[in-house]
């Protein structure tokens, strides 16, 4: 019998808690520290100390040793920088400690972290601060704070900074709406998420045999193996017990860090794997995501493994997303995406549903930019995960009740549809009555929507924020006619009405990988924005900077800076990945082909001599031509990508160098990645230097 491992006792072991505040806290600071968080309001100067020191002798007995303020910056990963409890009083004698200023607020070099100009190179002060709305963590030796991170003069630099701040603006108007529907003046709107992290495990010897995957966390050039996903045999497989034990690891970290790590299963392609935990607060969600894709990293070599989580490791094969379950409810507990049974839910519903898709409908451009990376151009759009097109699925029977709303009549289903909202609108609507469309960009799925464009790699505040701040908006515009109205009801019905007859263009139920679809959503008139160089732009639209400043998530400085950072990050990932190809080409690939053209031909003039020059030698002399013939393109491509790259402009803007990345750049990697992967097919595999996909995805065993 192996060891007992006590789940409910491990939950949440690592983590400052409600439960651990409650037991170390004295009640009153308990009280006011809770009440903060609860409400959302600033934290009392007053008791930080006593919160501080309380954190850090709970750290210590969990052998901390330091501590950190954890955040986001705009680098999408996350950054920390330790320090220890140390410090002396009097004559050098040693003390432990950690005051509320040092809970509160850190001052971090921050001169090395993209800003997008919003403030110059050498102004390197930057402060983060402490939010206390996600418990700090002990991980190794360091108690982990998280914060917000800005500049000196107030600036977001950090993920997590418009992500609140969106939070607040949803939070601000749906309250509106809640106090018209009878709620009391505090109960308040959060939104929430549940994170689907797709990500592949390889053997660490594969990875390491790979510059590709060790520079850029993809394979830039790889021929496709005999065997990939055409069988389907891997999807909900039975887990390799290597993979296993991987994942039991991981889910236990996961757990003692308070992650409610829920699912875990092999997913379609070979080597492929997920990890889903269930919905929370879309800040602490955040956090954990990250946390997710960091445990990932740190568990796999534990196993002699190593987790990639690019959106596209492996041409061929599916690539990776991170499908973001989002949904509003409100601090009650209530979820504002729920049908309902009760008419008054009902009428609440169809108010709340009505605003997410008018506001997809009006901004599909900011959605689509939320998602917008190099690596998740190359997934996009194929046949694995939904196109870059943005539109909802609702489902037939939602779909045809909202219909009848439209035209005033009735459905075709059961529920009885009538304009009299808040009387006998969708009496009992059940959950999940039509199948999930897994084409869907932006899916309803019975009480939420599952927002699947979002790429393995990135952060999910990007487009949390985009999201809740879009939603806002609408729901400010709803209020602003719901206040002003005398008949409540009528209203309601009005604007359910109207939302539909103006915004059903964004609603598609059917095969969004069809082509059908692509020349119907550009009937519509829709967006289709293919590439990274199409969406961005639009995150500088005149009307976009004057909502995000309209609803103080980002200022207009900050929103440009955003477009420049991802512009910026476009570009290099680029250029890395372009020298990778180009160092693998002159190091690995031209001299491996040379020295098996070279014994090919020894291997004929030795034969022909031994054998006669009349004798035949088909076989071998078809190999050295078309190894000299794809060794010649090789060589020709080589040189155009090395060109592409000589005639970058350094002095231009940095939406042109992204424009000439995307059109002249790529293009070259295409070209040259063609002449690789077929010679791949020729060359024996003892010459060849790189492991093929075969043995990497096949590593695992």
């Amino acid at each position: 019998m192996g060891e007992y491992y006590d789940l409910a006792k491990a939950y949440e072991s690592d983590v400052f808690n409600d439960a651990v505040m409650k037991e170390r806290l004295p009640k009153d600071v308990y009280k006011s520290l809770t009440t903060s968080i609860k409400k959302m309001s600033p934290i009392d100067p007053g008791i930080a100390d006593t919160v501080a020191n309380s954190m850090m002798l709970w750290a210590i007995e969990k052998g901390a040793t330091h501590y950190t303020h954890w955040f986001q910056p705009m680098t999408g990963n996350t950054a920390e920088k330790h320090e220890s409890f140390i410090n002396f009083v009097g004559d050098r004698k040693l003390v432990l400690e950690f005051s509320g200023k040092e809970l509160i607020k850190g001052e971090p070099d921050a001169s090395s972290f993209p800003t997008g100009g919003v403030r110059e190179t050498y102004e390197a002060r930057g402060y983060t601060a402490w939010d206390p709305t996600s418990p700090a963590f002990v991980k190794g030796h360091v108690l982990y704070i998280p914060t917000a991170f800005c500049s000196y003069s107030g600036e977001a630099l950090d993920k997590k900074t418009p992500l609140l701040r969106s939070m607040q603006a949803i939070d601000k108007q749906g309250k509106r709406i809640l106090t018209l529907f009878g709620d009391k003046a505090d109960t308040g709107i959060v939104t929430n998420c549940g994170a689907e992290q797709e990500y592949f495990l390889i053997d660490e010897s594969m990875y390491e045999a790979r510059p590709d995957l060790v520079y850029a966390g993809r394979t830039l050039f790889g021929a496709p193996p005999s065997k990939g996903q055409d069988l389907d045999d891997h999807y909900f497989g039975v887990i390799k017990p290597r993979v296993a034990a991987f994942m039991q690891d991981l889910d236990e970290t996961l757990w003692s860090l308070g992650i409610a790590s829920k699912t875990r299963h092999n997913e379609v392609a070979p080597a492929q794997h997920e990890i889903a935990s269930i919905f929370e607060s879309a800040n602490r969600a955040t956090d954990h995501n990250q946390l997710i894709m960091e445990t990932l990293k740190s568990v796999a070599p534990r196993h002699g493994l190593v987790a990639l989580t690019n959106e596209k490791p492996f041409a061929g094969v599916n690539g990776s997303g991170k499908h973001c379950n989002w949904s509003i409810a409100t601090t009650k507990g209530e979820n504002l995406l729920d049908p309902g049974k009760t008419p008054e839910t009902n009428a609440r519903f169809l108010l709340f549903l009505s605003a997410v898709i008018k506001a997809v409908d009006l901004h599909q451009d900011m959605l689509r930019l939320s998602v917008a990376t190099a690596a998740n151009d190359h997934r996009l759009g194929k046949a694995e995960a939904p196109p870059a097109i943005i539109s909802i699925f609702l489902g037939d029977e939602l779909s045809d009740i909202l219909d009848a709303l439209k035209k005033g009549g009735k459905a075709s289903s059961k529920a009885h549809i009538s304009m009299n909202i808040g009387v006998d609108v969708l009496p009992q609507f059940p959950k999940d009555t039509t199948d999930r469309n897994r084409t869907s960009p932006f899916a309803f799925t019975g009480n939420k929507f599952e927002f699947r464009m979002v790429g393995s790699s990135l952060s999910i505040a990007g487009p949390l924020f985009i999201l809740n701040t879009i939603v806002a908006d609408v729901l400010a515009e709803f209020a602003d006619r719901l206040e002003k109205t005398k008949d409540f009801k009528k209203e309601i019905a009005a604007i359910v009405k109207e939302t539909i007859t103006k915004h059903d263009r964004i609603i598609f139920n059917g095969n969004n990988y069809a082509d059908a679809w692509v020349a119907e959503a550009e009937k519509r008139g829709l967006l289709n924005l293919k590439t990274t160089t199409d969406a961005l732009p639009y995150f500088i639209k005149k009307e976009n900077i004057a909502l995000f400043d309209k609803h103080e998530v980002l200022t207009p400085a900050e929103t440009e800076s955003r477009t420049e950072v991802l512009l910026e990050g476009y570009v290099k990932i680029l250029n890395i990945e372009a020298h990778t190809m180009l160092e693998i080409a002159h190091r690995d690939i031209v001299p491996a082909v040379v020295a098996y053209a070279t014994d090919v031909a020894k291997s004929i003039s030795t034969k022909k001599k031994a054998l006669g020059a009349k004798a035949s030698f088909g076989m071998e002399e078809d190999l050295l031509a078309s190894l000299s013939k794809y060794g010649a393109q090789l060589s020709k491509d080589v040189k155009a990508l090395e060109k592409a790259l000589a005639d970058v402009k350094e002095d231009g803007a940095t939406l042109d160098h992204a424009e000439y990345y995307n059109k002249k750049v790529i293009r070259a990697m295409e070209k040259l990645r063609v002449s690789v992967d077929t010679l791949e097919t020729l060359v024996d595999r003892n010459y060849w230097p790189l492991p093929s996909y075969g043995e990497i995805l096949y590593s695992v065993k």
